[in-house]
């Protein structure tokens, strides 16, 4: 519909009415520009201007009742702005959260609750909320409340620092029932879990989150297997560690990586990548000795270990690996060996011994001069208490400087032939 203005007054009227209407848009556009301005400064007049000029901004009740608390040291001060900014927006967490704080110093837990609870309401899913209510809960000792909140931090911030698993472990030092109502049902988290409680030597809580891991059937990264098994060699509790490594196989893709009945070395012809843990080959890295898989020096078609010697003076290569066994056991020994401009008195040799007392079960020639690929082998019988050995490339005479290039392949190391046959820790 056209509405037509023809007489002089009409055409004044509206003229002035648009005038109106613009001046009253502009103004309200300035004010709120030179309020928005004005409330990101840092100054107590700015932010006091920027709350006169918009009231009803919730965000600016909320800076300048920071102001108060953080700058000025008064959160009585403060107490008024924060509570205006929860009136006129109530849906954002942030502001119940500082007025809960404010509360919280001035030592009115009941104003503190209330505003905590509407904190939670507002957001449910914050962990910095959760944390809050959580240790405000614990403080009262509401102890279901606060792991409640806590099982809301892991949820959404399973990184957060041990602080959180601390404190749930203080409120709640049962396994059992945190994994039941606490620690969600995941394989990360089930993992943190597990590194806090290796941390605090608590083996048998340990043990139970491992055994809730394998029943979740969900992929575990390798470095927190590589913990446990470290962590229940250096208990000395080799069987429950060799299942832990045989449960592994599927839980972390280690199935390649796992001792058969025909070698109880793994990863003997260097087929694979090296994973410096577990019961696979770890190393050390030295600038006297230089490690790497060699596929063009190989035996059988299988890659070599290279060992590069430039040392003044070393005990052993710096690669070994931790073998379990049977006790009582006779086992045979073999490896290959080929060297290249290997010089110094002596040289390297291939031993097995007990991990725990050092016992020599092993000690192969020395591997030198050997332009092509030589065999070393030989067989030993295991004490009566011996469950785990180490191999190693030791130097000989120990200290001694060395210096040339070693290549290593094709290990192995089985029971001999009539000896007691058990099952490998994963191997059927």
């Amino acid at each position: 519909m056209t509405i037509a203005i023809r007489s002089p007054a009409r055409k004044t009227i509206f003229l002035a009415t648009c005038l109106t209407l613009t001046t009253v848009y502009v103004g309200f556009v300035v004010r709120g520009f030179v309020a928005d301005h004005l409330s990101k400064k840092l100054d107590l007049t700015s932010l006091q201007t920027a709350v006169r000029l918009e009231p009803e901004n919730a965000d600016y009740q909320y800076r300048l009742g920071n102001y108060f608390v953080q700058t000025q040291k008064a959160p009585e001060t403060a107490i008024p702005f924060f509570r205006s900014a929860t009136t006129l927006n109530p849906y954002d967490a942030s502001y119940w959260m500082e007025l809960s704080r404010t509360y919280r110093r001035q030592g009115d837990r009941d104003r503190q609750k209330d505003a905590l609870q509407h904190t939670i309401i507002a957001n449910p899913s914050d962990p910095d909320v959760a944390w809050d209510a959580a240790n405000f809960y614990w403080s009262l000792g509401e102890k279901d409340k606060a792991l409640r909140e806590f099982r809301v931090v892991l949820e959404n911030d399973p990184y957060l620092p041990p602080a959180a698993w601390n404190a749930c472990w203080r409120i709640e030092p049962d396994v059992k029932a945190l994994l039941r109502d606490v620690v969600p049902r995941n394989a990360e988290t089930y993992s943190i879990f597990l590194d806090f409680l290796i941390s605090r030597n608590e083996a048998d809580a340990a043990a139970r989150v491992w055994d809730a891991m394998v029943e979740l059937h969900r992929p575990v990264e390798r470095r927190y297997v590589f913990g446990y098994v470290r962590y229940l060699v250096g208990r000395r509790q080799i069987a429950e560690a060799r299942q832990v490594w045989g449960q592994s196989a599927n839980l972390s893709g280690l199935s390649a990586y796992q001792p058969s009945p025909q070698n109880r070395v793994v990863n003997g012809d260097f087929m694979l990548p090296v994973l410096n843990g577990g019961f696979d080959w770890t190393y050390e890295k030295s600038p006297d000795v230089s490690l790497s898989l060699d596929p063009t020096e190989s035996h059988a078609g299988h890659p070599s270990l290279s060992i590069i010697f430039d040392s003044r003076g070393i005990e052993d290569a710096g690669i070994r690996q931790l073998i379990p066994v049977e006790p009582n056991t006779k086992y045979e020994f073999s490896a290959y060996f080929k060297t290249q401009s290997l010089e110094g008195a002596g040289g390297p040799r291939f031993v097995l011994e007990d991990q725990f007392s050092g016992t020599n079960y092993f000690a192969s020639d020395e591997l030198k001069d050997a332009e092509i690929w030589k065999q070393v082998d030989g067989t030993f019988s295991t004490g009566v208490d011996t469950n785990l050995l180490v191999l190693r490339v030791q130097r000989v005479p120990v200290g001694n400087a060395i210096r040339g290039k070693l290549w290593i392949a094709d290990i192995r190391l089985t029971p001999s032939s009539g000896a007691q046959q058990q099952t490998v820790a994963g191997v059927q």
